[in-house]
C-alpha cells in the first residue's frame, strides 16, 4: 500500500454510537440519560448501569420488550446542569437520578461521568462514558468505617474488625474504578 492521493471514503462504527432494544412500555426522549433493565433500555433510574444519551426520542409504550431500538452515544462530553457546581468541582465524578437530574451525591445514583469544565453557575461540561457490569461501583453494607489501614483479624475477633476490613476494601475498590472510568 501507499500513501492515499485522493478523498477514499471509508465504513466506520464509531465508538460513541450504540443501538439497543428498548423496554416493554417506555418512551425515551432525546437527550435523555438511559440506564439498563433487565437486559433493555429505559430512561435511567437511581442505581440502573449507565448506558449513554438518546439521540433522539423512540416510543415504545405499546410494544414489547426489544420490539423498537433507540440509538445511543454512549461515550463524549455533553453540557449539563448541575446543582451547586463550583469550579472547584473539576474532576469530581457526576452522578443520575434519573434521566434528567445530574448530581455530585453519589449516594443512591448513578455515575456518568467526570466534570471536566465548569461552564456558568449550575452548567459544566461532563466526559461520559457507559458503564458495563465491571465498572458499577460495590455498595457496602458491612456498617464498619472505611480507612487506608486493614487491621489485623487475629483468632479473637469481633465484627467491628471484619466490618471495618470490609469497608475499606470496598472503599479502595471504588476509588479504583471511578479512576479507571475517568
Amino acid at each position: 500500500m501507499a500513501q492515499l492521493t485522493l478523498d477514499t471514503p471509508r465504513v466506520y462504527e464509531v465508538e460513541a454510537d450504540n443501538e439497543l432494544g428498548i423496554l416493554a412500555a417506555v418512551e425515551i426522549f432525546e437527550g435523555a440519560a438511559c440506564g439498563e433493565s433487565s437486559g433493555y433500555i429505559r430512561q435511567l433510574v437511581a442505581g440502573d448501569p449507565f448506558r449513554g444519551f438518546a439521540v433522539r426520542g423512540v416510543d415504545n409504550t405499546a410494544g414489547a420488550n426489544g420490539a423498537k431500538n433507540i440509538e445511543l452515544n454512549r461515550k463524549g462530553v455533553i453540557k449539563l446542569a448541575i446543582a451547586s457546581i463550583a469550579i472547584t468541582d473539576e474532576g469530581k465524578s457526576v452522578y443520575a437520578s434519573d434521566s434528567n437530574t445530574f448530581t455530585l451525591t453519589a449516594t443512591g445514583n448513578t455515575r456518568i461521568g467526570y466534570v471536566i469544565r465548569v461552564e456558568s453557575t449550575g452548567v459544566a461540561l461532563v466526559a461520559f462514558e457507559e458503564q458495563s457490569g465491571d465498572d458499577v461501583a460495590l455498595t457496602d453494607n458491612s456498617g464498619g468505617t472505611a480507612s487506608d489501614v486493614i487491621a489485623s483479624i487475629g483468632a479473637a475477633y469481633d465484627d467491628t474488625e471484619v466490618s471495618g476490613a470490609i469497608a475499606s476494601l470496598a472503599a479502595k475498590i471504588n476509588t479504583l474504578v471511578a479512576r479507571q472510568n475517568n
